[in-house]
């Protein structure tokens, strides 16, 4: 491995541990600070976490191998993700970040609900902290997998080694420091991975045995299919349907909204969303061209690509000067470690604040608490690296999952509460439980499918019963008046 490349992984990886140096001295003295940052985020900090955080090594292995194995037919997945992104910010965003600090100025997702619903305030809580955690150590894996998958394909490493490491770096700035250290690498994380993913397509198609656009977009549909390019070709309704469904994932997912809690205040909310989805249409058509033009690039040099999910690995080696090909490595380290980090923390505060501190010890200090919730980080990290140990593993198959485990779960539970008065905690309680059971039950049958695969993706039956069972049984429940009516919106 060229020495140029691990100047510029040593020098990313130092930033990272800079980074958690600094939260630790400036926001870890009590589990507000610790949990969420002190609710001091300024709105870039905020959009570029939420969207670092969200998109994972899913952005730079999953997508663009799907787009160079099957198509174009498969971005649908992003255009699906764009438009749930977007309406996420418009109706959960402003009202998550008001409410949850009026209703007991709440830190996490399960305590705000809690708070929402106080019949129902203790089971509410340590039953959304169990779904939080099962789910939050199989995502978790999943950037793992990752990690694994760039250390043997660039280093020709040990798939566990790269597993290990991964999570070793994450874990230390992500104990230290807390929220803000996880905030801010974020930033810089997606800074990396938006300028990797505007760098690779440009190179691809401009230098040495590349080609331009319109040559390769004609080798595509001569060499591969003439569909190759076509949006709509093969694409079924309920291919069509599973995958645009992703967007419902972004209602119901912990470590994506908890961001819209810490923005400084709700009249920058409108900032934070036009900077996070403008780094988003960025981000997505990056990831389409990789994997589109990738696919051109390795027809014409003949290169055989053993897993689609490497291309962006294989092309950084191969078109970069070392230091370039550091860089790109470590935007791919970014976005694995954005959201490892991102759901280490989510679960780790659950397992604090809604576990520990709900039911095991109510008296506990702000210092007991932080010490607890960075035990809980490595507890959750060691659960994922057993679950991430089959280096067969897909990125893309473990994310699907955990991502329609959270969005069937807790998507209708947060849009509702948020907006619904009528709602009850039993209905709440029944929301979340018949979610997360639907999806289970989805995938342990076989039903599943998704990117255009053969049946329906899990998260579609668990997000409508989901929201049918939280109307069902609230109307069929007496109202306790439990709503406080916002302040502003």
């Amino acid at each position: 491995m060229a020495i140029g490349v691990w100047i510029s992984l040593a020098a990313y990886f130092l930033l990272m541990l800079a980074i958690g140096v600094y939260a630790w001295r400036k926001s870890t003295s009590n589990s507000e600070e610790y949990m969420l940052g002190g609710r001091s985020l300024p709105p870039a900090v905020a959009a570029l976490s939420a969207g670092a955080s969200d998109m994972s090594g899913w952005l730079l292995l999953g997508l663009p191998g799907a787009l160079f194995a099957s198509g174009l037919a498969q971005s649908w997945i992003g255009i699906g993700l764009f438009v749930g992104a977007y309406l996420n910010w418009i109706i959960v965003a402003p009202r998550l970040r008001q409410q949850t600090e009026e209703y007991d100025n709440s830190l996490t997702i399960p305590g705000f609900l809690g708070a929402r619903f106080p019949s129902t305030a203790r089971m509410l809580r340590i039953t959304s902290a169990i779904v939080i955690v099962v789910f939050f150590a199989v995502y978790t894996a999943s950037g793992l997998v990752g990690g694994g998958k760039l250390f043997v394909s660039a280093f020709d490493g040990g798939y566990m080694s790269g597993v290990l490491l991964t999570l070793g770096i994450v874990l230390v700035y992500t104990v230290m420091g807390g929220f803000l250290a996880v905030s801010l690498t974020d930033f810089v994380q997606g800074c990396i991975m938006m300028l990797a993913l505007v760098i690779m397509p440009i190179v691809i198609l401009t230098t040495g045995q590349g080609e331009g656009i319109g040559t390769a977009a004609e080798r595509l549909r001569t060499e591969v299919d003439p569909n190759f390019l076509s949006l709509t070709t093969g694409v079924t309704l309920l291919g069509w349907l599973s995958t645009v469904a992703w967007g419902l994932g972004y209602f119901g997912q912990p470590h994506i909204i908890v961001r819209f809690m810490a923005v400084r205040s709700v009249e920058e909310v409108p900032t934070a969303r036009n900077i996070g989805m403008s780094w988003m249409a960025i981000s997505l058509i990056g990831a389409v061209s990789v994997g589109i033009f990738g696919r051109a690039y390795a027809l014409r040099n003949g290169l055989e690509i053993a897993d689609p999910e490497t291309i962006f690995i294989v092309l950084s080696d191969l078109l970069f000067h070392p230091l370039v090909t550091g860089f790109l490595y470590a935007a791919l380290l970014a976005a694995i470690m954005s959201t490892v980090s991102s759901q280490l923390l989510v679960a780790s505060s659950s397992l604090t604040e809604d576990i520990y501190h709900t039911v095991m010890k109510r008296d506990a200090t702000d210092g007991e608490l932080v010490t607890i919730g960075r035990l809980a980080v490595l507890a959750v990290g060691i659960v994922a690296v057993v679950i991430a140990r089959d280096p067969d593993s897909q990125v893309l198959g473990l994310v699907a999952n955990a991502w329609a485990g959270f969005g069937a779960a807790f998507g209708p539970l947060i849009i509702l509460s948020l907006t619904w008065k009528r709602m009850t905690g039993a209905g709440a309680l029944a929301g979340l439980i018949v979610g997360a059971v639907t999806v289970i039950l989805w995938i342990s049958t076989g039903l599943s499918g998704s990117f255009m695969g053969e049946g329906l993706y899990e998260i579609v039956p668990g997000f409508v019963a989901s929201w049918i069972a939280i109307v069902v049984v609230s109307m069929l429940t007496p109202d306790r008046g439990e709503y406080r009516a916002p302040k502003r919106v």
